[in-house]
C-alpha cells in the first residue's frame, strides 16, 4: 500500500505540477489568440444571450434538456466545494495575490470552456435510447478522426474512474464533514459522528438513485433549480461579509494586486515566491471551473439547442460565474473578515473550511457562519455528485455500450454510502490523479480542432451582423 502510494503522490505531482498548468493556460491562450479572444470581444453578448434569458422559459423534446438546464448540470458539476476549501486554500498558502492569478486564469478558460461546449455540440450523436451524446470522447473520434479513437478510450476510462473519487466520495465525505462540524458547534461532546455518516449516505445515495434513474431531463431539471438556488444563497451571505467589512476593501485590493508580484511584503515574508502564487491561484481556477478537463462538455451536448456557438455562450457564462464571482466571493469574505472582522487568518499554513465560517461568523455569529459553510458545502457537493454521475454514466456508455449503463448507475450509488462511512484518501488521491489524467486528450483534441472553433466562431457572428 505504501508503494502504491508513493507511486501515486509521484504521478499526481506531474500530472497536477507546472507542465500540466502550463499546458491548460497554454491552450487556452492559443484558442483565445486563434478567435481573437472571443471571450473579451463578445461578452456582452454571450451574457445577454445567457445570463438575459434566466427567465425565459424554454422547451425541450424527448432525450434533451434546455440550453440552461445544461449549463446548468456543467454547473453543478464545477461549482463545488472547490469553490470554498479550494479557495481558502490558495489564499493561505499563497497569499492574497493567487486571487489575482485566478482572475487570470479565469478570462483564459473562458476561451476554453466555450471551445469545448462548442466541440460538444458541434460533433454529438443520438444514442440508442434517443439521448444527445457529446464530449471530448466524440469529437477526439469524430473531429480528430478513428485514428484517434484510442485517446477516446483513454479520457473515457480516466473520467469513469475518476467519477467515483473527486465526483462521488471525495464530495460526500465534505457533506458529512460539514454536518458534523456544525453538530459540534452546537454540541462539542457528540460522539454518534459514524452513525450520522452512515445515514446521510443512505439518504445521499436514495436522493442520487432518484434524479439518476429518471433520466437526464429529471437531472437537469433538479439542477437548474438547485445551481441558482445554492449560488444565490452563498453569494449573499459572503457579500454581506464583504459589506460590512466594507472598509477593508481597499486593504484588501491592495493586497490582491500587490501579493500578485511581490508576495513577501503582503505577507510579511511568510509567502516570498511569485511562482508559489501563480502557481496556486492556476491550480485553484483550474480545479474550481474545469476548464479543459473535458468534463461539462458532456452536459452541454444534451442541450437543445442546435447552433454549438450559442451553446458554447454558457461556456462563457459558466466560468464567469463560477470563478469571477464565486471564488472571488470566498476570496473577499475571507480576507475581509480576517482586515476588518479581526478573524485570525495565518499564510504559509493550509487553511480549511473552518476560515470560512469564521469569516461569516464575524456577522452572522459562530453558529452562523458553521450553518451557512455546512448547508453551501452539502448543496455544492450534491450537486457536483449528481453531474459527475451522468460524466461517469457517458463514459462507461462510450467504452462498453447502453447495457453498462445501469450496472455502473448502481455501482455509483453504491460508493456514496462508502465514501459517507469510510477513510478514502488513497482512493481519493488516485481519483485526483486520474481526474487531471482526462485533461490531456482533451487538450490534444481542443488544439487540434482549434480550427473547427475559429471556423463555426466567424459563421455564427457572419449571420448575425
Amino acid at each position: 500500500m505504501a508503494i502504491i502510494e508513493s507511486i501515486n503522490n509521484a504521478i499526481n505531482g506531474i500530472v497536477w505540477g507546472p507542465p500540466m498548468l502550463i499546458l491548460l493556460v497554454g491552450a487556452g491562450i492559443l484558442l483565445s489568440i486563434r478567435t481573437a479572444g472571443v471571450q473579451f470581444r463578445k461578452f456582452g453578448y454571450a451574457m445577454k444571450n445567457t445570463l438575459g434569458k434566466v427567465l425565459q422559459k424554454s422547451e425541450a423534446a424527448e432525450g434533451e434538456i434546455t440550453p440552461f438546464q445544461a449549463m446548468s448540470t456543467a454547473l453543478a458539476g464545477t461549482v463545488g466545494t472547490g469553490n470554498i476549501a479550494g479557495i481558502t486554500a490558495a489564499v493561505t498558502l499563497g497569499g492574497p495575490g493567487s486571487i489575482f492569478w485566478l482572475w487570470i486564469t479565469a478570462l483564459i478558460g473562458m476561451c476554453t470552456k466555450y471551445s469545448e461546449v462548442l466541440l460538444a455540440v458541434k460533433f454529438r450523436e443520438r444514442n440508442e435510447l434517443g439521448d444527445w451524446v457529446g464530449g471530448p470522447m466524440y469529437y477526439i473520434e469524430k473531429g480528430l478522426g478513428k485514428h484517434w479513437k484510442w485517446l477516446s478510450v483513454l479520457f473515457c476510462i480516466f473520467a469513469a474512474l475518476a467519477a467515483f473519487g473527486i465526483g462521488n466520495a471525495v464530495q460526500v465525505g465534505n457533506i458529512t464533514s460539514s454536518v458534523n462540524t456544525v453538530i459540534t458547534a452546537f454540541n462539542p461532546d457528540f460522539a454518534g459522528q459514524k452513525t450520522v455518516n452512515l445515514i446521510l449516505g443512505i439518504i445521499l445515495a436514495a436522493l442520487t438513485a432518484f434524479v439518476l434513474f429518471g433520466g437526464i431531463k429529471r437531472l437537469g431539471a433538479v439542477c437548474e433549480k438547485l445551481v441558482p438556488f445554492m449560488a444565490v444563497v452563498y453569494i449573499v451571505a459572503c457579500l454581506v461579509v464583504v459589506i460590512f467589512n466594507f472598509q477593508s476593501i481597499p486593504a484588501v485590493f491592495h493586497d490582491i494586486f500587490v501579493g500578485a508580484f511581490t508576495p513577501s511584503g503582503v505577507t510579511g515574508g511568510t509567502v516570498g515566491s511569485m511562482m508559489l502564487v501563480i502557481t496556486w491561484g492556476v491550480k485553484r481556477g483550474v480545479f474550481s471551473n474545469e476548464a479543459g478537463l473535458g468534463s461539462a462538455p458532456m452536459a452541454h451536448a444534451a442541450t437543445s439547442e442546435t447552433d454549438p456557438v450559442k451553446q458554447g455562450l454558457y461556456g462563457i457564462f459558466e466560468v464567469f460565474m463560477d470563478t469571477i464571482v464565486i471564488c472571488t466571493l470566498t476570496g473577499l469574505a475571507l480576507l475581509c473578515g480576517a482586515y476588518g472582522g479581526g478573524m485570525e487568518l495565518k499564510f504559509g499554513v493550509m487553511g480549511d473550511t473552518s476560515l470560512n465560517a469564521a469569516a461569516l461568523g464575524t456577522v452572522f455569529g459562530t453558529k452562523g457562519g458553521a450553518i451557512i459553510i455546512a448547508v453551501g458545502l452539502a448543496l455544492f457537493a450534491f450537486s457536483t455528485v449528481l453531474s459527475w454521475a451522468l460524466y461517469g454514466t457517458r463514459c462507461c456508455e462510450f467504452l462498453l455500450g447502453p447495457k453498462a449503463i445501469k450496472p455502473y448507475q448502481i455501482v455509483f450509488i453504491i460508493v456514496i454510502v462508502v465514501g459517507a462511512t469510510m477513510q478514502l484518501d488513497l482512493a481519493w488521491a488516485i481519483a485526483d490523479t486520474l481526474n487531471g489524467l482526462m485533461a490531456i486528450p482533451n487538450l490534444i483534441a481542443l488544439v487540434g480542432l482549434s480550427g473547427v472553433v475559429v471556423k463555426e466562431t466567424k459563421r455564427h457572428f457572419a449571420a448575425i451582423k
